[in-house]
């Protein structure tokens, strides 16, 4: 249900069918996505560094966007937009070449063979992903799962739609996600690939 306060500020995409700019002007804006957001630190810190672009954090979970959009408002941050989306509905509803980056940030990885038809990234919504990046936007990504990452790896570098990029930006380097954050105190590594959209 939605009563709080914070909800009034999260745009609610489920089960709506509209295009993005329907809901947003986007025209003339350098927009980020973190996709699957959870509670949103690594959106609010982002925009922190980033003030100048237009930041959406979408999430299914309304408890994890109610979070993001409390401590944004304690903050003073303006320059992000909660969404409670489901990820492919998401990206679905936005244009071609909208996104400067997108990212994609310790997702479930559905490790055991039964589950894997779950998985967020497949061939062709790695297709989907290059059709919403600007050329030479880039498509950030991360996980714990040595398994997902290598699959990950195959299907976005056989795609041949993106450029490997040997290292992560200064300002994407220095911030974590709330679930890399956590695998990091439970001693798992968490590796990050990034490409740039051809």
């Amino acid at each position: 249900m939605l009563d709080k306060p914070e909800d009034k500020y999260i745009s609610i995409l489920t089960g709506d069918y509209c295009r993005l700019d329907d809901r947003f002007t986007l025209t003339g804006k350098t927009i980020e996505l973190d996709l699957g957001c959870g509670k949103g630190s690594f959106s609010t810190r982002l925009a922190e560094r980033c003030p100048e672009r237009l930041i959406f954090a979408a999430d299914v979970m309304i408890g994890r966007l109610r979070k993001l959009q409390k401590r944004n408002a304690r903050a003073g941050i303006a320059n992000v937009r909660p969404l409670r989306v489901e990820a492919a509905q998401l990206v679905a509803m936005i244009p071609d070449r909208t996104l400067t980056r997108l990212h994609i940030l310790c997702p479930d990885p559905w490790p055991k063979e039964r589950h894997r038809a779950h998985r967020l990234l497949s061939s062709e919504f790695v297709g989907q992903l290059h059709r919403v990046l600007k050329p030479g936007g880039h498509f950030h990504f991360s996980t714990d799962d040595p398994a997902y990452y290598e699959a990950v790896r195959r299907i976005v570098s056989g795609s041949g739609l993106f450029r490997k990029q040997s290292k992560l930006p200064a300002e994407l380097a220095a911030i974590s996600s709330d679930f890399e954050l956590r695998w990091n105190e439970q001693g798992k590594t968490v590796r990050h690939l990034l490409w740039a959209a051809r």
